[in-house]
């Protein structure tokens, strides 16, 4: 939501370190699908959003399954970092979080970690009044304990709060504890969607421009 999507982030990766694509939807499509199926067998990716491996276990995990275009190996060591380079934030939901903050809203980041290092955490003073990690408090999204933590971050309760996320499922559980529910497709739709939830001037139009 911050970041540029993570389909592109990936794609440049890809595409960077020679990867063949068909294997990495082989090893991902399972992974991801099952990370966010209740009754989905824990698989890597629950383990390293909960911390409960490290990166260089899951770097080997996902590198030892991966092909290269040329038939070269995969360097695990420092895969999520590469997987991660091309990331670049937007700066259009920065402007709209600071906006809400700058209207008295509290603001928290709840994000699902691929390794706590991916963070741009030089911005978050400005943006964020609470911080919560998946791989830090042990839980992650869609699991019911990390929506209630985060609302008890900002001193709320669910019901007090708007929860804001790219994956339908993990908007879905937010809504199930009492959030009321936002999906992000892109910048300009959800700061539309705010601006009509909080009666805070977010879109160009309400501020005119």
């Amino acid at each position: 939501m911050l970041t540029t999507p993570i389909l592109t982030t990936v794609q440049a990766w890809i595409a960077a370190d020679a990867i063949d694509w068909d294997s990495y939807v082989a090893v991902m499509r399972p992974w991801v699908f099952g990370a966010y199926d209740p009754e989905g067998a824990p698989n890597p990716v629950h383990l390293l959003e909960r911390g409960q491996c490290t990166n260089a276990e899951f770097e080997a995990a996902l590198g030892a399954q991966l092909l290269s275009v040329n038939g070269s190996p995969i360097v695990a060591d420092g895969l999520l970092k590469r997987m991660f380079a091309a990331s670049l934030p937007v700066p259009e939901m920065y402007r709209v979080i600071r906006a809400l903050r700058g209207a008295g809203f509290g603001t928290a980041l709840l994000s699902n970690s691929w390794g706590c290092d991916e963070y741009p955490r030089a911005d978050f003073p400005g943006l964020f009044d609470a911080v919560v990690i998946s791989g830090e408090v042990g839980m992650r999204k869609p699991e019911p304990g990390i929506f209630r933590h985060a609302a008890a971050t900002l001193g709320l309760e669910p019901q007090e709060c708007v929860f804001i996320d790219d994956i339908e499922a993990n908007v879905a559980a937010a809504v199930a504890c009492g959030m009321t529910g936002v999906h992000h497709i892109d910048a300009p739709t959800t700061a539309a969607a705010l601006e009509q939830l909080l009666n805070v001037p977010l879109t160009p139009q309400a501020n005119g421009r």
